[in-house]
């Protein structure tokens, strides 16, 4: 087998319409564009989500919403999810690792949510006074 034999499986590639071609081959004249009109001209072309001058919907419609660059850095970790880690101490490489935030997180802050029945040590990693709480009832520690 070399490169320049390769092909597509046969049947896998349907053959392009051949457009104005004469009225025989189905496509002839006006080549499927129809009649007149910016589209049936060579050349004929606007921006996608141009309206014929009327304002478009994106400009219609208010802006909204807002995400702040540095919201990329930070990552959430809820309380119940630390109990997979058992005696092990749980830092920002160890929750990258279990994937419980991106590998692009700077920062990580543990928020009290559900219940934690096993000790975990928390090293380097920022936590509520409320997921404080639930760490230390539950036989951890927070360093």
């Amino acid at each position: 087998m070399r490169l320049n034999t390769l092909k597509p499986a046969r049947g896998s590639r349907r053959a392009a319409k051949r457009l104005g071609r004469g009225a025989s081959a189905g496509q002839g004249k006006t080549a499927g564009r129809g009649t007149k009109g910016q589209h049936s001209r060579a050349g004929g072309y606007h921006k996608t989500g141009f309206e014929g001058g009327q304002m478009p919907l994106q400009r219609r419609l208010p802006k909204v919403g807002f995400v702040a660059r540095r919201s990329r850095l930070l990552a959430e970790v809820r309380v119940h999810e630390l109990g997979r880690f058992g005696d092990q101490s749980v830092d920002l490489a160890a929750l990258k690792a279990a994937h419980l935030i991106p590998r692009h997180a700077e920062r990580a802050k543990i928020f009290s949510s559900g219940s934690l029945d096993k000790p975990v040590k928390v090293v380097g990693v920022k936590v509520t006074p409320g997921a404080r709480k639930i760490i230390e009832a539950a036989g951890g520690s927070v360093e």
